[in-house]
């Protein structure tokens, strides 16, 4: 018993050692398991840094000049979203403006705005928005729409005034108030919102492009991987698992730098416990790893996984539901999300990090990672044995013979 588990211990080490070797001499590995989890997350956070844009210029066309039109131009100016930088004579003039990037928003006053109001009739205001970044889009919304209701209220307040004095009196004050708090996310800034989540696709991508282009380089270079046909290789299992140690260990200093120090750097939201974070971040690695030794199946080229890295990408992110909620998918679609790790990922790792759940309360998640790990590592060993493997010793012996 115990010279076998010396030679299970030697075959591991032996191949732990020689999957750093190849790793250290490919820079596209380096680029997937290091640049990548490290250099991404940090683009994108600066991306979106800055999360909520103040003060973008707007000007107003104001065809009514009047009291009325006037104080919605005040109000405007006054909120945190939107600067007023002047009045156009007309709505040629504003577009020039918008064209020289001098202003984002036009705000056009119909003539006769104040004379609608007084008689109680529907009053509108156009404004033309520039789509480029949908951040000041959603800036020139929420001003328009908190003033458009102030100024809704305080002309109906005199209104009533107006009929009954002492109706003003007893109708001050708001008998309803309601306060806005938005949960995990006080900024209500998209760089909060999203890049958890991006986080999190981040790590899943970077382990299976990583492994996918480590296959592809066994097969171009199969004597790296040190596996002869005419000696006895180490096990299939012991194979996987050193290689998949090998590669936890390279990714555990970028998946620390992903997990707490993104989120600290850039002041996202961190409400959870690190240590509980960390143990659900387990499962995703191992299912990660699992679909990476799975592709590797069909990986005979270092390029070629950036085939799969372009097609991937965007789909992962769409099924994530991150930019579309998951109960809105078609069945058909729901099911492809669920058998995609990050999405178990990201659902958990945003409750628990931004909200503050405890592992307990993302137990459906935690526990369908852990099925995914096990299902994905099984798959990915049938793989490894009865594909990659024969493909790497087919290789080798066409790189002997071809260099006899």
């Amino acid at each position: 018993m115990l010279p076998d588990m010396k030679k299970i211990v030697s075959q591991f080490v032996d191949v732990y050692l020689r999957e750093f070797r190849l790793i250290g001499k490919d820079m596209g590995l380096i680029l997937f398991f290091v640049f990548l989890p490290l250099a991404y997350p940090v683009i994108y956070s600066l991306i979106y840094n800055p999360e909520v844009v103040r003060d973008v210029p707007l000007v107003i066309v104001d065809h009514d000049r009047s009291a009325t039109s006037r104080e919605m131009a005040r109000m405007l100016d006054a909120t945190q979203e939107v600067w007023v930088i002047g009045y156009a004579t007309d709505l040629n003039e504003a577009r020039d403006a918008m064209a020289r990037q001098d202003a984002f928003a036009i705000l056009e006053i119909p003539a006769g705005f104040e004379r609608r109001v007084g008689r109680e009739e529907q009053a509108e205001a156009v404004m033309f928005c520039d789509m480029t970044l949908l951040l000041r889009y959603r800036g020139f919304l929420v001003a328009a729409t908190n003033v458009m209701t102030t100024l809704g209220s305080e002309i109906t307040m005199q209104r009533i005034d107006e009929i009954a004095p002492l109706a003003t009196t007893i109708a001050q004050g708001d008998p309803m108030p309601i306060s806005n708090i938005s949960m995990g996310n006080i900024e209500n800034g998209f760089d909060s919102f999203i890049m958890p989540g991006i986080v999190i696709l981040i790590l899943q991508q970077a382990i299976i492009l990583a492994i996918g282009m480590a296959g592809g380089a066994k097969r171009e270079r199969p004597e790296l991987i040190g596996y002869n046909p005419v000696n006895t290789a180490p096990s299939y299992f012991i194979t996987m698992m050193a290689q998949m140690t090998c590669y936890i260990t390279i990714l555990i200093v970028p998946i620390i730098f992903l997990i707490h120090y993104i989120p600290l750097i850039f002041a996202f939201p961190m409400a959870g416990s690190n240590l509980q974070i960390f143990a659900f971040i387990i499962p995703l690695v191992l299912a990660s790893c699992g679909v990476g030794f799975m592709i590797q199946g069909v990986v005979r080229e270092r390029e070629s996984i950036f085939v799969i890295w372009v097609v991937t990408s965007v789909i992962f992110l769409f099924l994530s539901g991150l930019t579309w909620p998951r109960y809105a998918m078609g069945p058909v679609w729901t099911l492809v999300s669920d058998l995609i790790p990050a999405t178990w990922g990201v659902e958990g790792f945003i409750r628990m990090n931004t909200n503050g759940a405890t592992i307990s309360q993302v137990a459906p998640c935690y526990t369908a990672l852990w099925i995914q790990a096990a299902v994905y590592l099984a798959l990915g060993y049938v793989v490894q044995r009865w594909v990659v493997r024969p493909a790497e010793r087919r290789a080798l012996i066409r790189r002997s013979q071809y260099l006899s």
